[in-house]
């Protein structure tokens, strides 16, 4: 894998469970060593550098545990000791914004709690980096929100924010760049709107009646995915005028033409990786 992330990039690691997305982070962030190649943070070697590092770093693990005694007032206590600064102000007030009560203990915390927690830790001492594995979870709709609009603030102050998620369409939302990661190899890595521009146009066509159109062959820049009765569905190849130009004069009922979305675009990139790789 060669991956290269920019500084104020909101980038999203995409790829499937075992695909090596958390791996990777581990690397990043030096709990594992490379058997081979090199990682670079900040121009610092992940490993050797890592102390340096994580002073600049924020990171959410997947998997977040916390002990149960600990309250919200303790963790920001605890985290600023290793760390050397105060927190508890910065903490406060992300925690405001979340709506956690900092009071209430680890063991009385829901799972959406504990999750906010770990945002306001990773985020309390503003990071250069912000390393943010499966971050909204286990969070509702409009604290979902939330924490979008404040990545996004981040961002534009030139902040780095390297989001992995099996959530495509939040991805969708939020990132600005895509790496498509399986078994440990990239099949994707560039903006969001050029994967998109690359995979062309998703096409739906309803014809008023299914006999008229029998013995009628779709032109070789419109690759059909099915054909079921009246509706054809596929990807048109190139500018959508040529499908217009073809359709007119034509039982057409209703056509649809859009960018895929990017779970169709995974789908597609992953399925190209499982066929190359045979």
């Amino acid at each position: 894998m060669s991956l290269s992330v920019g500084e104020g990039t909101l980038f999203g690691f995409l790829g499937p469970n075992g695909a090596g997305k958390t791996t990777t982070i581990r690397v990043m962030l030096g709990f594992l060593r490379p058997t081979t190649g090199t990682a670079r943070t900040f121009g610092l070697d992940c490993w050797r550098d890592s102390k340096a590092i994580k002073r600049d770093v924020g990171y959410l693990p997947g998997d977040l545990r916390l002990p149960a005694w600990m309250n919200g007032e303790n963790a920001l206590s605890i985290f600023g000791a290793v760390r050397g600064r105060d927190l508890r102000r910065s903490g406060r007030e992300l925690a405001d914004k979340f709506d956690l009560d900092l009071r209430v203990k680890v063991r009385d915390m829901s799972r959406g709690m504990r999750q906010k927690l770990g945002l306001i830790l990773a985020l309390a001492h503003s990071p250069r980096l912000l390393v943010l594995d499966e971050p909204t979870s286990a969070l509702d709709p409009l604290m979902q929100q939330a924490v979008h609009r404040l990545l996004r603030e981040l961002a534009a102050a030139g902040h780095t924010v390297f989001f992995s998620s099996h959530s495509l369409a939040e991805v969708e939302q939020l990132c600005e760049r895509v790496a498509i990661v399986r078994e440990g190899e990239l099949v994707a890595d560039e903006s969001l709107a050029a994967l998109r521009q690359r995979a062309g146009h998703e096409v739906i066509i309803r014809w008023k009646d299914e006999s008229q159109t029998r013995g009628l062959e779709p032109p070789a820049f419109l690759k059909l995915t099915r054909r079921e009765g009246a509706e054809w569905r596929g990807t048109l190849e190139g500018p959508a005028h040529r499908l217009v130009d073809f359709l007119a004069g034509k039982p057409v009922e209703d056509l649809s033409i859009g960018r895929p979305d990017l779970e169709t675009l995974f789908a597609r990139y992953y399925q190209r990786s499982r066929e190359g790789g045979r």
